[in-house]
């Protein structure tokens, strides 16, 4: 039978959306509209991408910053890990539509257009510390709406396990990990709910100037240790650091530390 068009189920951030069923802009991936809402009322994304910095000029800029960054953060809540994702995603009538912009009448980023945001314009320096800082502002946008008499932090490391030579990763002998030999070990603060305040890849900042002369052709390799104690802590632990810098590009692989008693 149908409904009237004053029936049809629309979502807040964009009026122009219909929850209806068309077989010629279907999509399995509707239950990111919830999440676009929450976003525009808090104003999450768009603050997040208003501290971020955009090397980018000229007019062949496709996509806003805060467009890239609702791209990467909405395809990671629909399970697409992988940036290979964007080329089918960047057609899905509602990826196009949370992301806005552009997106909403032609395609969202593609896949190169993704990479490029994600390795080249979200590892600048200052875009890494906007970064560490961007999901505590996000709590804070929430909070403002649901204020909380208590606040209950919890401060913990956890290894994210990666395969083959990503930048940045290293072996880490205390996780043990079985079959893979390089990987990730943040440290996270959490709140009493559960979110992310904070994150850090630890880095060894005094031994990350680049050696000085002619590039080696193979990689150049330092490790160094030093005793650490938290004040929780009945004792210091050794703490290892292992930072790889390799030809080509400013490219380094600085190594979480890890700690043995």
């Amino acid at each position: 039978m149908g409904e009237a068009d004053k029936d049809v189920l629309r979502v807040g951030f964009d009026r122009a959306v219909k929850l209806a069923f068309h077989g010629a802009t279907v999509s399995s991936d509707a239950g990111l509209f919830p999440y676009r809402d929450l976003d525009e009322a808090a104003g999450l994304t768009a603050s997040g991408a208003a501290d971020l910095f955009d090397q980018r000029s000229g007019s062949n800029i496709r996509h806003r910053m805060v467009a890239l960054l609702r791209q990467s953060v909405y395809s990671r809540l629909a399970g697409y890990d992988d940036v290979n994702d964007a080329e089918r995603l960047s057609v899905d009538p509602v990826m196009r539509r949370v992301v806005g912009g552009r997106a909403a009448g032609a395609k969202a980023a593609s896949t190169s257009q993704v990479g490029r945001f994600e390795t080249e314009v979200m590892t600048r320096p200052e875009n890494l510390a906007a970064l560490m800082t961007m999901p505590g502002q996000w709590v804070d946008l929430i909070r403002r709406r649901r204020p909380i008499n208590k606040l209950v932090l919890d401060m913990d490391s956890s290894v994210s396990e990666t395969y083959g030579e990503l930048e940045g990763t290293a072996y880490n002998g205390h996780f043990g990990c079985p079959d893979v030999h390089r990987d990730y070990h943040p440290l996270f603060i959490f709140d009493q709910d559960g979110d992310v305040e904070r994150a850090l890849l630890r880095e060894m900042e005094p031994l990350l100037t680049r050696p000085v002369g002619r590039p080696s052709n193979k990689p150049i390799v330092w490790y160094h240790d030093f005793l650490y104690q938290a004040g929780t802590w009945d004792s210091p632990r050794r703490v290892v650091a292992k930072i790889e810098w390799h030809q080509g590009p400013d490219v380094r692989r600085d190594s979480p530390a890890w700690a043995s008693s």
